[in-house]
C-alpha cells in the first residue's frame, strides 16, 4: 500500500530538520562562542556596560560580551553557564560567566574573556582549545552569585557633583534584569525616572540635594516585576568613582 499524497516529503522534511534542532533536559541553548584579544586575559576595563575596572576584575575575570542577549543593555549583569561541545577538549560544567559588555561575532551569542574561554578547556587543554577561535556550545542562565556583597550603587565616573549623577548597579546577585530607575524629590514629593544612559547606567542632570534615595525596577525573579528601595543609599556629598552599599541582598 503506498504512502498518502505528502506523507514522504513531509518525513524527509522533518529528517532534514532534526540534526540542527538543540534540545536538552537541563534547559540549555545552542549556539557559538569566541574569545577578545586581552593583555592580562581580564575583562574590558571600557566595556559598554558601563562597569569601568569592575568589569575587568569580576567573578574573577570570567566575563564576556554578548550581543542577542544585550537587550538594549538590560542584558548587563547576567550570568550564564557556557560549556563547549568538544568532549576531548573541554569539561561538563564549563564555565559561569558574567555579562559586561556588547559585542558582536558571527554566529556568536559571546565573546569571552581569554580566561573565560579557556576555564572550559580540560586540564592541559587550553592552547588546543583556544586554537579552535571559536567553538559550539550550550548556554542558560544562572543567578548571580556574590558571597559577601550586597547590591551596591557605584556613583559613574563621569559624573560632576551637583549637577549631574550617573550610577551602575554592582554585584546584582539573583537572576534579575534592571529595567528602570528612579530617584526621590523630596520638594516636589514624587520620583524622577533617570534616563538608561548606555549600558547600565543611568544618569540625570539636576540631582536633589542631600542624601540620594533611588528604586530600581526588577524583573525576572520568581515572584515578578518588582520594585526595590534604597532609602539615603548615596551620600548628600557624593563623589566620582565611590561605590554605597546599600544593604539589599539580592537571591
Amino acid at each position: 500500500m503506498g504512502l498518502p499524497l505528502g506523507f514522504s516529503s513531509c518525513v524527509l522534511f522533518l529528517m532534514v530538520l532534526f540534526p540542527v534542532l538543540c534540545t536538552s533536559q537541563d534547559n540549555f541553548v545552542c549556539s557559538r562562542a569566541t574569545y577578545f584579544g586581552s593583555p592580562d586575559c581580564l575583562g574590558n576595563p571600557r566595556g559598554a556596560c558601563g562597569y569601568g575596572d569592575y568589569g575587568r576584575t569580576v567573578n574573577d575575570g570570567n566575563v564576556g560580551a554578548t550581543s542577542t542577549l544585550w537587550r538594549s543593555g538590560a542584558g548587563c549583569g547576567a550570568c550564564y553557564q557556557v560549556r563547549c561541545k568538544i568532549p576531548s577538549k573541554c569539561t561538563d560544567e564549563g564555565v559561569n560567566i558574567v555579562i559586561t559588555d556588547h559585542g558582536a561575532s558571527d554566529n556568536a551569542d559571546f565573546i569571552l574573556s581569554p580566561r573565560a574561554f579557556t576555564k572550559m578547556a580540560r586540564p592541559n587543554m587550553a592552547l588546543d582549545l583556544m586554537a579552535y577561535g571559536e567553538v559550539d556550545i550550550e548556554y542558560k542562565r544562572i543567578p548571580c552569585q556574590y558571597p559577601g556583597y550586597n547590591l551596591m550603587v557605584k556613583v559613574h565616573e563621569h559624573s560632576k557633583f551637583p549637577d549631574y549623577l550617573a550610577i551602575v548597579f554592582i554585584y546584582q546577585a539573583g537572576q534579575y534584569d534592571i529595567v528602570a530607575v528612579e530617584i526621590w524629590q523630596e520638594d516636589c514629593q514624587q520620583w524622577k525616572p533617570m534616563r538608561r544612559a548606555y549600558g547600565t547606567v543611568w544618569d540625570t542632570p539636576n540631582p536633589p540635594r542631600g542624601a540620594l534615595t533611588v528604586r530600581c525596577q526588577m524583573t525576572g525573579g520568581a515572584d515578578g516585576p518588582k520594585w526595590v528601595q534604597m532609602t539615603n543609599v548615596v551620600a548628600s556629598e557624593w563623589k566620582a568613582g565611590v561605590a554605597y552599599d546599600t544593604a539589599v541582598q539580592l537571591t
